[in-house]
């Protein structure tokens, strides 16, 4: 339907925080009309708050930020897309009256790596399989009991692959695919997954920042249409106490057209530098793909999210999978983040491993042939940091992430984590348990 022939009531805009959680405020069309190319004033704040609205203590505080200073959301136009009927929807990046870009944005940090990327001469394709966990209750149901012992949406056992679901999760499934096609985001597949209730929606491979914006719309989607059915999906990195999940994103590079990450006897030169920058830095990444103290509940050897800095040709159970021999589908599978990631900030530390492989010409070491799982103490295998201060460690004292993703932002996440770490501390979380009651109350319904 053309502009001139349809009513639009309100425009949302739409833009994440560090968090990832999908923030934004509806205004009129005229205010859009008005304002869409200087932008709309955003307090500052909104990258100085946790997920329970708490104001975060100990980070720097630099001379863009002050007591709710204005930041400026301004939209995109390539992403306004008609959401509803009457609502329209567009993302935007957040910028600073001067000019410069909010060095903790994470949309323009996707921005600027594919830059970078594109000053060395490649083009860069991503891609997503995103996880979630779907619930039979409301989400009033669901928050009534604390988000524990839920129904799964489709039955209780879980199979990956099943198709014999109840009809209410096929149900779901079909009303989000149709939500999607209808705004323009292209999907490849959707399946049961390995826990009950659990689902695997694959968005198709395109540019790295339409792929993270179609990813937190993808999201926002799931969750509109389980509130309509009067369902609840959860994006938790383990929303149940015996089942994690993840988020892997797939990415190759081109130059003119070329994959080149292909070669005829395997990994190309470009595709094995840019494993070396991936597991150089995989470490510190940790910290950002893993955001949440839930996320490091997942890192059990065997149970399906990698536990070691591994990589190896068509090998799910390293941390980066190879998949080569093919001029269009040789790619870097990045099995690490879990499905409560933020989305650019997931493909920003995934370009920065690939770009510090690159620049530096890192050599990745052996690739491990066998499972990467369980390996012994002399294999030669580092694991990935399993808890949030090992992480944010890791990522303080990385040179190639501080160099790509810039010391404000790395000193800023690292004393975020800090904080989320102290709240859980302070505030009722268990660190012995399975999954905690803390842990439900505040990842959830979050990002």
């Amino acid at each position: 339907m053309s502009e001139l022939t349809r009513t639009r009531h309100a425009v949302r805009l739409e833009a994440t925080n560090h968090e990832g959680s999908l923030l934004g405020k509806n205004v009129s069309p005229a205010k859009f009309e008005a304002g869409k190319v200087a932008g709309f004033a955003f307090a500052d704040i909104l990258f100085a708050i946790d997920l329970d609205n708490e104001i975060v203590l100990g980070d720097a505080f630099p001379e863009w930020r002050g007591n709710l200073h204005d930041i400026h959301m301004v939209p995109d136009p390539s992403t306004l897309v008609e959401w509803r009927p009457g609502l329209d929807s567009v993302i935007g990046d957040y910028w600073l009256k001067d000019g410069r870009a909010v060095p903790l944005c994470p949309r323009n940090m996707v921005r600027r790596l594919v830059g970078r990327l594109a000053h060395l001469g490649y083009d860069a394709t991503a891609a997503v399989e995103i996880e979630a966990t779907l619930f039979e209750e409301s989400v009033q149901e669901a928050r009534a009991c604390g988000y524990r012992d839920l129904t799964p949406l489709g039955g209780s056992t879980g199979a990956t692959y099943h198709i014999a679901r109840s009809s209410d999760w096929v149900d779901y499934m079909d009303a989000v695919v149709v939500r999607l096609d209808r705004l323009g985001i292209s999907w490849e597949a959707w399946t049961d997954e390995a826990a009950p209730g659990q689902t695997e929606l694959n968005l198709a491979p395109t540019d790295p920042l339409r792929l993270a914006d179609n990813w937190v719309r993808t999201r926002q989607v799931m969750r509109e249409v389980a509130f309509e059915q009067g369902h609840t999906v959860s994006f938790m990195a383990k929303p149940t106490a015996g089942f994690g999940q993840g988020a892997h994103i797939n990415v190759s590079l081109q130059r003119d057209g070329a994959n080149q990450f292909f070669a005829d006897d395997g990994p190309s030169e470009v595709m094995r530098h840019a494993v070396g920058g991936l597991l150089a830095t995989m470490a510190g990444a940790t910290s950002v793909v893993l955001p949440q103290i839930t996320s490091y509940r997942r890192l059990v050897d065997l149970t399906g999210p990698p536990t070691t800095i591994s990589w190896g040709v068509n090998n799910k159970t390293a941390a980066v999978r190879a998949i080569t021999g093919h001029p269009g589908y040789s790619r870097l599978e990045y099995r690490l983040p879990g499905s409560d990631v933020n989305p650019y900030l997931a493909i920003a530390v995934v370009l920065a491993g690939v770009l510090a492989g690159i620049e530096g010409r890192i050599e990745p070491p052996e690739q491990v042939t066998d499972m990467a799982w369980c390996l012994p103490d002399d294999a030669g295998v580092e694991r990935i940091p399993d808890t949030m201060s090992k992480a944010w460690r890791a990522l303080a004292a990385d040179p190639l992430l501080r160099e790509h993703l810039g010391d404000e932002f790395v000193d800023f996440w690292v004393a975020s984590r800090r904080w989320e770490w102290m709240e859980f501390h302070t505030k009722g979380g268990d660190p012995f348990a399975e999954l905690s009651g803390w842990e439900s109350t505040r990842y959830f319904e979050f990002p």
